[in-house]
């Protein structure tokens, strides 16, 4: 009798611990956005940090200069032989005048969790003068826009940071790496731990201001062409 009650008071111990542990882990998630975007969360008007669908996903969305603005912070663990990389993603979304996708990638290593770079069906050949290990693909075969003019805002992409830039007719896109995992802590618990890393306000006004610099380039560009 006595082991029996001892039995159920141990399985009331581990459920209780169990119950802790899943409080603590939820309102750690539910947390995390405020404490990741709290440095740029002034960059942005009418800004509102919140937890992503998917585990290790965070978004922020607001307004800049009246353009609205979707900021993603994404944990990529897809990565193989590479430590998981947390990822920077500014969107500025808005029909743009091209009838194709032009995703630009340095480095491209694979799957990602961030893009849909792998299953654009048509490798583009890119001009001298852009980054050696820049890649450009499509979902057209000839680019929809003039190469020189999109040369003119690569800049990003040549910072060690910088991974991809990609116009759609439904907007414009800037992926950069914001850490890497720990790598003592992934490689013996398989954690990806980012040491409390925070969005950089600077990194992501920066990253904005060049979209926009970028978005007004195709506008007049179309203009012209009309």
């Amino acid at each position: 009798m006595w082991q029996t009650i001892l039995g159920i008071l141990l399985a009331a111990l581990l459920a209780g611990l169990l119950v802790r542990h899943l409080l603590r882990a939820n309102a750690a998630r539910r947390a995390e956005p405020e404490r990741l975007f709290r440095d740029a969360m002034p960059v942005l008007d009418n800004a509102e940090p919140k937890a992503g669908e998917t585990a290790g996903t965070f978004l922020l969305a607001g307004t800049f200069r009246g353009h609205e603005v979707r900021v993603t912070a994404l944990a990529d663990t897809l990565a193989v032989r590479k430590l998981p990389g947390l990822w920077l993603m500014i969107t500025l979304p808005g029909p743009l005048p091209v009838t194709a996708t032009l995703d630009m990638m340095m480095r491209p290593a694979g799957v990602t969790s961030f893009s849909n770079f792998d299953l654009l069906p048509f490798t583009l050949e890119t001009p001298p003068g852009v980054p050696a290990h820049l890649v450009a693909r499509s979902d057209q075969p000839e680019p929809p826009l003039p190469f020189d003019l999109v040369a003119r805002h690569i800049g990003p992409l040549e910072d060690r940071r910088g991974k991809e830039l990609l116009i759609t007719p439904k907007g414009l896109r800037l992926v950069m790496l914001l850490a890497e995992a720990d790598r003592a802590r992934y490689g013996v618990f398989r954690q990806a731990d980012f040491g409390g890393t925070t969005v950089d306000p600077e990194l992501l006004s920066r990253g904005i201001e060049h979209l926009l610099d970028l978005r007004q380039d195709i506008l007049t560009w179309h203009d012209q062409q009309a």
